[in-house]
Formats: structure tokens, C-alpha cells, sequence
């Protein structure tokens, strides 16, 4: 294939810049820009669930503990799910598999044990577990979509060559193998990014203006997210396991939205928008953090 430099030299003029800095030095730590996203995605979402969680009458704080924990517990989860579908892609350090300021955390396994967690969490305390995982629905989605800025800054998880004007240029030492020569690529993280800011926007409005009832927030998070995975599989060009010619985050995208569109149909049809509602905040609950029971008159 014949590549011609003035073809890729428009393109670089008309495209988005590599990242000069990969990192920030404070004294003697190096502080990666990725980690500083991700925590700025964490705090979005704090503040967001927050104000949602205190606008049907919950306690705040209690978003505080579910955030520390879901978090800790969101981060082994994911950096569990990268170890075993990328296996293949981890250094030769004994401490490889726990490098997750070098990137490879899979978004999958950390939602599944963060929101196990943060459920877990949420029961001892006596409040509703569906009622906070409506309510945390939209911030992950923000959270989800910073997050996605620290791929810019570690050059990973773009998508192939493109001629767009919105093109990514890549440093040659990140371009995939067969690829030296291009220009720029699909910069496939800052499209999810503003498909999540999207969402987010999207699921906080359907929720108010339909009453939906939970998990119905939840599962349209799940549904949304996933729908805009699979096209960003089809795109992305980085290493990934394949089963019938297809990434294995693709069928994983594809289950969950089928999944989360069937329990948000049978959530309408138990709990139809602007009834009642099933599940309040919270209720009473003891020093130690167990549900108080209510005595009924």
C-alpha cells in the first residue's frame, strides 16, 4: 500500500494532538494523568449521587461509604477482568498483574464487584438496594466517561486509521503492528466518553419524566452503555480475545444489553412509572447498621 505524505501531512494538521505528558512529578512521586482522571470520575459521581440519593429523603453520607468501598472494590474487579481475558498481554514483572497505573483495567469486572459491594453496603445499612443503584446509575456513567480522557493520555484504546478531522495522531512506539505509516486513527475513547456524557443526560431525564421506578434507571444505564460498546468493538484495534471473528467485549456488550433490556420490560410491568413507590431510600436501622424492623399498626 502506497502512503503519500502530503495526504497524511493534511491530516495532522487537521487531527487531535498526542499527549506531550504522561505523567505529573510532585517532589519525588510520579503521579500518572490516567490515575487523576479516574479519580476525577470517582468524585463526579460522588457528587452526583449525592445530591440524587438526598433528593428521595437518603442520607448523603451514607453515598460516601458506598463510594469508598464500591471503589476499592470496583478497581480489584477490574484489574481481575483484565489478568484473565488478557493474560497473554501482561509483562514478565512480578508485580504485572497488579499494575494498574499502566493501564488494563476492564470496565466489566469492576462495575460487577463494585456494585456487589456497594449493594452490600447498602443492605447492612437498611437502605434499598434499588433505590441506590438508581441513583448511582448516571454517575458511573460520568464516571465512566472521565475515565475514558486518561486513555488519551496513555495512547491506548483507539480505534484504526481514519481520514476524519477528528483524528487521533499516535506516537509511532503505540501504533499497532502493519499501522507505522498512518497518519491518525479513530480516537474511539473520546467517542464513548461523549456517548456517556450522552447517556447520563439521557437516563437522568427519561427517569424523571417517566417516574421510572427502580432498577428501571439501572437497567437503562446497563442497556445504554452496552449499546454504544458494541460499536466501539467494532472499531477499536487493540490486542483482544476473538470467538466467530468478533472481540469477546462484544458478545459480553451484546448479553448485557439484552439482559438489561428484558429486566427493565419486567420492571415496568411490576412497578409501572407513576405508581407508588416499591423500594424507599432507607429505613430505620440500628447503631450497628441492620435494618430496624418496623413494627406495623
Amino acid at each position: 500500500m502506497l502512503y503519500d505524505p502530503r495526504v497524511i501531512g493534511a491530516q495532522l494538521v487537521a487531527s487531535i494532538p498526542a499527549p506531550g505528558i504522561r505523567d505529573i512529578s510532585i517532589g519525588p512521586f510520579d503521579i500518572r494523568l490516567y490515575a487523576l482522571c479516574l479519580l476525577a470520575g470517582v468524585c463526579a459521581a460522588c457528587w452526583l449521587t449525592m445530591r440524587r440519593w438526598a433528593a428521595v429523603g437518603g442520607d448523603p453520607e451514607l453515598v460516601l461509604e458506598v463510594t469508598l468501598w464500591s471503589v476499592l472494590g470496583g478497581l480489584i474487579g477490574a484489574r481481575l477482568y483484565h489478568d484473565i481475558t488478557s493474560y497473554d498481554q501482561l509483562g514478565d514483572e512480578w508485580y504485572a498483574p497488579f499494575a494498574i497505573w499502566e493501564g488494563g483495567l476492564g470496565i466489566w469486572g469492576g462495575i460487577l464487584v463494585g456494585v456487589l459491594v456497594g449493594a452490600y453496603v447498602t443492605h447492612r445499612r437498611g437502605a434499598s438496594v434499588l433505590a441506590m443503584m438508581d441513583a448511582t446509575a448516571p454517575g458511573i456513567l460520568i464516571a465512566q466517561g472521565i475515565g475514558r480522557l486518561g486513555n488519551y493520555f496513555n495512547q491506548e484504546l483507539f480505534g484504526g486509521p481514519t481520514g476524519l478531522p477528528w483524528g487521533l495522531e499516535v506516537d509511532p512506539s503505540f501504533r499497532p503492528d502493519g499501522t507505522a505509516l498512518e497518519g491518525v486513527y479513530h480516537p474511539t475513547f473520546l467517542y464513548e466518553m461523549l456517548w456517556n456524557f450522552a447517556g447520563a443526560a439521557l437516563i437522568i431525564w427519561a427517569g424523571h419524566r417517566f417516574r421510572l421506578r427502580p432498577p428501571g434507571v439501572f437497567c437503562l444505564y446497563v442497556a445504554v452503555y452496552s449499546l454504544g460498546r458494541i460499536f466501539w468493538e467494532q472499531l477499536r484495534v487493540d490486542p483482544a480475545h476473538e470467538l466467530f471473528g468478533q472481540r469477546l467485549n462484544f458478545y459480553v456488550a451484546a448479553i448485557l444489553f439484552v439482559g438489561a433490556v428484558a429486566v427493565f420490560v419486567w420492571s415496568l410491568r411490576r412497578w409501572p412509572p407513576g405508581d407508588p413507590d416499591p423500594v424507599g431510600p432507607s429505613v430505620p436501622r440500628t447503631a450497628g447498621g441492620r435494618a430496624r424492623p418496623v413494627r406495623r399498626r
